[in-house]
């Protein structure tokens, strides 16, 4: 049986850097024309349904030290660039400190995929469903992105700029995640929708996440991804919450807004109806179960 729609790659140059600086000089020297891979489990399916046909692919496995995942209380968690979805889902500070990005690596693709996989590479496929940006977003991540004239700071839910694009210039490359310690009683959680229970791209994602003052929202964000061209946060039903004592009305108030943020559409995997029933459904429970979390 033939695959019409996956073919041969075409053909690149594969560049193979030693050093982050050395990855940066060849993005500027082949501006536009070079693609960066650390997992490719993304990129090369592109490359053979000619989706995207760099000339040059600049590998970053062979850059030592990359794979990091540093913490401490004041500056918060780093992640490398070579960090694996399956690194986070496994990590036990992350599960301990940040378990909602540990729900999120846990559910994503097959252990294959998150074995060789990045976080860094999920992010910057930008795909409407990544599901390791809504937790990112809910918990004030920021990215550092570098190139030869420089560094700068963008937070995660600045990045997107439509499917599959981002802020990044053609000679930049995202070097770390950054994200602060959330503060006491707080808790957070991340639910995936999908056709399967397994190795499914979400119909919806739904990140959650709550700090209180005894029974009220001193802070209150939601994450939502596969119901707009880029994964969003929804402000307005936050602020519904936000400095209100938490109850099952304003639980519902603040799950229906978090419907009209959204932009769904349909598709073979879900119609746009049944996408915005499920953002109303899973955000309540998302509430909810951030709610019970609080420690």
């Amino acid at each position: 049986m033939k695959y019409p729609y996956v073919k041969r790659l075409s053909k690149f140059d594969y560049l193979v850097p030693k050093t982050i600086d050395e990855a940066m000089s060849l993005l500027s020297q082949h501006n536009g024309e070079a693609r960066v891979t650390a997992g490719g489990t993304d990129l090369l399916i592109k490359m053979k349904k000619r989706e995207v046909t760099p000339q040059y692919l600049i590998g970053l496995r062979n850059i030592p030290g990359l794979d990091y995942i540093k913490y401490d209380e004041a500056q918060g968690l780093r992640i490398g660039p070579l960090v694996t979805i399956h690194a986070v889902e496994t990590s036990s500070v992350i599960r301990d400190k940040f378990p909602i990005l540990a729900q999120a690596a846990s559910g994503l693709g097959s252990a294959q995929i998150r074995n060789l996989g990045t976080v860094m590479g999920n992010l910057c496929s930008a795909v409407p469903s990544a599901d390791m940006a809504p937790g990112l977003i809910v918990l004030g991540a920021s990215l550092k992105i570098a190139s030869t004239k420089g560094e700068r700071t963008v937070a995660v839910e600045d990045f997107f700029t439509a499917p599959a694009e981002t802020v990044l210039a053609g000679n930049e490359l995202v070097v770390e995640v950054q994200v602060p310690s959330p503060p006491p009683h707080t808790g957070m959680v991340y639910i995936k929708h999908t056709l399967r229970a397994a190795m499914d791209l979400a119909i919806v994602g739904v990140a959650t996440l709550i700090t209180l003052d005894g029974n009220v929202c001193r802070e209150v964000k939601i994450g939502l991804g596969a119901v707009a061209p880029t994964p969003i946060r929804a402000t307005k039903a936050e602020a519904i919450l936000k400095g209100k004592p938490f109850n099952a009305e304003l639980v519902k108030e603040a799950a229906e807004m978090a419907c009209q943020a959204c932009s769904t559409i349909s598709d073979i995997r879900a119609s746009s109806e049944y996408r915005d029933e499920m953002v109303r459904v899973l955000t309540r429970r998302a509430l909810n179960q951030a709610r019970e979390q609080v420690k």
